[in-house]
């Protein structure tokens, strides 16, 4: 389904995230100007004895340009912590590959009063003080806002809420990292994206793409790039 997109707009980025046994495979069949993402990387510095471990450097020479570090289902199931995400995407950056790091709250958090404290206190505060805040770092980071309660449960949070919490980010990014590095910073929405809110979702000042599960593998993926592509117009 992806070597037939064709044209992709220039302000739209696109990148697959397969299981890893495919990688090495859908990195050799993709259509050039799509790039290959890992779902997960071990955060060990250096390849060595660790059995099933998927080091940043193997993932790099099987194609890899970028890696998802904390989905909210590895932070669930795994039990991974803010820290060891955070070691990860630090292992990832050294090595030369990009990162989209995870970040997101439960229902029971958000309605709590605690969205702040869990999104901005917790976890942005620990990748920053793993990655540093040198720009240059940065600019190899995405950060990819997914409210729990809505990752493949049908549920989106309405434009207006998620505007505000990725503006919110930016704002924590700003004043705790830099300026320049939030103002450039790509902060994605990842929760019940479709064709029919992609456009609206994406036309948010603060809403910088995508990440998408389910929806990508079905054949109207192809119309959220378009919706969204019109969005960020």
């Amino acid at each position: 389904m992806m070597n037939s997109l064709q044209n992709i707009p220039r302000n739209i980025e696109v990148f697959v995230a397969p299981s890893s046994p495919f990688l090495t495979m859908v990195s050799e069949s993709l259509q050039d100007g799509i790039a290959v993402a890992a779902q997960d990387v071990g955060n060990h510095t250096k390849p060595g004895a660790r059995t099933g471990e998927a080091f940043a450097t193997m993932l790099s020479d099987v194609g890899c340009e970028w890696v998802i570090c904390g989905h909210s289902e590895r932070r669930q199931y795994q039990k991974e912590s803010s820290s060891l995400v955070a070691e990860k995407a630090k292992v990832a950056l050294d090595n030369g590959l990009g990162v989209v790091v995870c970040i997101g709250e439960s229902l029971e958090e958000r309605e709590s009063g605690r969205l702040e404290e869990v999104l901005c206190s917790d976890m942005m505060s620990t990748l920053a003080g793993s990655i540093g805040s040198a720009p240059q770092t940065w600019a190899n980071v995405v950060i990819a806002y997914e409210p729990v309660w809505a990752v493949g449960t049908g549920k989106t949070a309405k434009p207006a809420d998620a505007q505000s919490t990725h503006a919110m980010i930016r704002n924590w990014v700003s004043k705790n990292v830099s300026a320049s590095v939030a103002s450039a910073l790509r902060i994605q929405y990842g929760g019940s994206v479709k064709p029919g809110n992609a456009k609206e979702l994406a036309a948010c000042p603060d809403i910088d793409g995508f990440l998408i599960g389910g929806a990508a593998l079905k054949p109207d993926f192809l119309e959220v790039i378009a919706n969204a592509a019109a969005g960020l117009q």
